[in-house]
């Protein structure tokens, strides 16, 4: 399974992209898109959505991660930041791929172990998680990377369809009084 994780920004957006078997996870590829500070922030925007857009389109993902916007120094930053998350989400979306999204206290919780880690540390659990020679840098792409790893860690095992039938076999079937209660 490939998952693709996001950490938007609209001047620094990272991404990271983790390929698992459920048990082992390995890097797909990590970075950030960076915008020009004179950029009009439409141009800063269109930017963003294209380098996704190119980078959804190679790693074909199985599904996407997101950073949910928590909260902000200031209403205009919360605007700019919903703003990137929002290109981000159209690209995902454009690419037919389910979309997930993880507060940064889940992400840090399920990678640290700690809801308020700071990011030296979320930057040496990834290095450790996926057997990198040094942690991934800049802190937008090891961000990327732990919500990717945080989406791998918050879903179920994959069940397998001999599985689903033996659960399901055993379990008496009741007629539907109504249309809420009918099941096939």
């Amino acid at each position: 399974m490939i998952i693709f994780g996001i950490d938007p920004g609209s001047d620094c957006t990272g991404y990271g992209c983790v390929n698992t078997d459920g048990s082992r996870h390995t890097l797909v590829t990590c970075g950030a898109i960076r915008t020009k500070a004179a950029a009009t922030f439409p141009e800063k925007l269109l930017v963003i959505h294209a380098r996704l857009t190119t980078l959804l389109s190679e790693c074909r993902p199985d599904a996407v991660a997101i950073e949910n916007l928590f909260h902000a120094v200031n209403a205009r930053s919360a605007l700019k930041l919903g703003h990137a998350r929002g290109v981000a989400m159209l690209a995902a979306a454009e690419a037919g791929v389910p979309i997930y999204e993880y507060t940064p206290a889940e992400v840090k919780r399920v990678v640290v172990g700690y809801g308020r880690a700071e990011k030296p540390q979320v930057q040496q659990m990834i290095k450790m998680m996926l057997s990198l020679a040094e942690p991934p840098s800049p802190h937008d792409a090891a961000d990327a990377l732990a919500v990717a790893v945080c989406h791998i860690h918050s879903q179920p095992p994959p069940r397998s369809a001999q599985a689903i039938a033996a659960a399901t076999a055993d379990r008496p079937r009741r007629a539907a009084t109504s249309w809420r209660h009918y099941r096939p």
